[in-house]
């Protein structure tokens, strides 16, 4: 497993990016969950931020590509809007641990 972070660095309703093994990797968390993913857009395979830790729409109930607009569910990655409609994001799995959050696999 690899260390993600502390679990206080993932704060409900705020989004995360990260690096770790060579991957980019963006966390999130909506009603008490986490929901961790690629930092990659299906569509042209960039970065979806546009600024450091920014990933959300300005509601903050989607997740946007800053690139061209893309809108995808944050509980399942699902793209709802935008160029990549009915793809999704790569969704990685964690635990949550004893206050950190371990990734078990980034490939």
């Amino acid at each position: 497993m690899i260390r993600l972070c502390e679990t206080a660095e993932v704060t409900e309703g705020q989004s995360k990016g990260f690096e770790r093994d060579g991957q980019r990797l963006l966390a999130i968390r909506k009603d008490g969950t986490l929901y961790v993913y690629k930092n990659r857009c299906p569509h042209r395979g960039i970065p979806l931020e546009w600024l450091p830790d920014e990933f959300l729409d300005s509601s903050g109930s989607l997740i946007q590509c800053a690139t061209h607009g893309a809108l995808f569910l944050i509980d399942s990655g699902e793209c709802v809007a935008g160029p990549c409609a009915g793809q999704a994001l790569h969704a990685l799995a964690y635990v949550e641990r004893n206050g950190t959050i371990w990734l078990q696999n980034v490939r």
